[in-house]
């Protein structure tokens, strides 16, 4: 008899635990691997031990689903091998390597399925380096996580369906947790502006989610929350003593706002985190909808390396609806691609409806970034003194500086001419924007200039680190 196949999964958000469901109920015994010390990951992060909180406050209306997701978690915790608080750091062929309970292990392992979520998208703005700044995704952890607000007068500023969750979060957590929603401030125009028609069919493949979307600017402007749309972002005002102390935009006018405030939370939509599928060596493919770099897949999560399946909004995103579809589908795949017959019986018996709801997420997300699109026409506005690394301080100037002296005209060999993203964060907050700046100062297409290329550790680690006991 053949040995079982050993299957690792990374991630514990709606994908991850769907997958590790659907492997479960195969009879086997997946290891499952997360950075969080809990499951549900950023959607349906779980507050720590201790606390009390209702679901209804932390979730909202998507509570039913996160409970429900935690409980299922909870029954599968007998039959999986659960890494809570690990890092994965590298990944080669046959390995996974992290550190866990602060010594580094490796797993070797035959299939290999990475739900590994999505980071906030960031777009730089003059000042953005000020102490009080900081994602969406930031804010939204202070207050699930920690009960507590970034600021007591938050700015919120971007675009996507985070920011106005977020915002309608801050809302309602109000005087208890000592915080007022000073601003929400959208790039993106209103979706009765006429470029915007162009996003309607794709929305209304999920026309649930659409009308909670505007049901959260109605209840932002209910609050009498400034609701701003069409904006174009100038300057965050502070200093190193105080840190930010407003926030300066133009108007769908083009007059000048400011907002005064003592945090602001940035945020473009998402990115997902693709770093170890890089390193798995996955092909990735240039998104034309939201200008970014996607791991190519076939329609059930397989990606270009055998034995590596993506699922989750680290291969697309689709939400967290779209997760769970995704990482049963993908388990489904592995399963039958290991041989598996019940598995392969399953994944042709649910398969077809199951890419059948996959189709309808994907025209979601198309509808969803016509709607709130990248603003990649603001990097070439950007002043030269502009922070887009606040890692390692790369100015916006010193970047447009490796086009013009140097001849660079690829993100990576501006890297390396002037250390973007070689920082703490690798990358994931300016990477993107970075290359819209190269590509705007070279007069080329975004296609032509690439993307940073993820390198081991993904996210720095002590190099003192034990080995772990075998």
């Amino acid at each position: 008899m053949s040995p079982a196949p050993r299957i690792v999964i990374v991630g514990t958000g709606p994908a991850g635990v769907r997958a590790a469901e659907a492997v479960v109920e195969a009879g086997l015994r997946p290891v499952v691997v997360d950075e969080s010390p809990r499951d549900g990951g950023q959607i349906y992060r779980r507050q720590p031990e201790g606390f009390r909180r209702p679901a209804v406050k932390l979730y909202g209306p998507e509570a039913p689903k996160a409970v429900a997701l935690h409980q299922r978690f909870d029954a599968l915790r007998p039959h999986i091998d659960h890494r809570a608080g690990a890092l994965v750091w590298n990944l080669t062929p046959g390995a996974l390597h992290l550190v866990h309970e602060g010594r580094a292990e490796t797993l070797a392992l035959d299939a290999l399925l990475l739900a590994t979520g999505a980071t906030d998208r960031l777009m730089p703005v003059p000042g953005w380096q000020q102490a009080g700044c900081y994602t969406l995704g930031a804010a939204q952890i202070a207050l699930k996580a920690q009960a507590c607000a970034v600021g007591r007068q938050v700015v919120f500023m971007g675009s996507g369906p985070l920011l106005y969750l977020v915002a309608s979060q801050y809302l309602q957590a109000g005087a208890a947790a000592g915080v007022r929603v000073a601003a929400v401030l959208d790039t993106a125009p209103p979706l009765q502006a006429a470029d915007a028609w162009d996003a309607l069919p794709g929305l209304l493949a999920r026309p649930g989610l659409l009308w909670r979307g505007l049901g959260l600017q109605a209840q932002l402007r209910r609050a009498g929350v400034p609701l701003m749309q069409g904006v174009s972002p100038l300057r965050i005002e502070g200093d190193a003593t105080a840190g930010v102390q407003a926030v300066v935009v133009h108007d769908a006018r083009g007059r000048e706002r400011r907002f005064e405030a003592d945090a602001c939370a940035l945020g473009w939509h998402l990115r997902p985190e693709t770093q170890l599928a890089d390193l798995a060596g996955c092909r990735s493919v240039l998104d034309a909808h939201s200008r970014q770099w996607l791991p190519a897949l076939d329609a059930d999560g397989r990606s270009s390396v055998p034995g590596v399946y993506l699922a989750g909004d680290g291969a697309r995103l689709q939400g967290a609806d779209a997760a769970e579809t995704g990482g049963r589908l993908a388990a489904l795949a592995l399963l039958a691609d290991q041989g598996h017959a019940v598995a392969r019986s399953r994944l042709d018996t649910e398969g077809p409806a199951l890419r059948a709801r996959m189709a309808r997420m994907e025209r979601f997300r198309q509808g969803l970034a016509r709607a709130f699109p990248w603003p990649h026409e603001a990097a070439a506005r950007l002043p030269d003194d502009t922070v887009v690394c606040r890692c390692e301080a790369v100015t916006a100037g010193e970047l447009r500086q490796t086009v013009r002296a140097q001849h660079s005209q690829e993100i990576n060999r501006s890297k390396a001419f002037c250390r973007v993203g070689m920082g703490r964060c690798q990358g994931r907050y300016c990477g993107q924007a970075g290359a819209e700046i190269v590509a705007a100062c070279a007069g080329l297409p975004l296609q032509a200039v690439g993307r940073l290329r993820a390198q081991a550790p993904v996210k720095p680690l002590r190099m003192d680190t034990p080995e772990a006991t075998p």
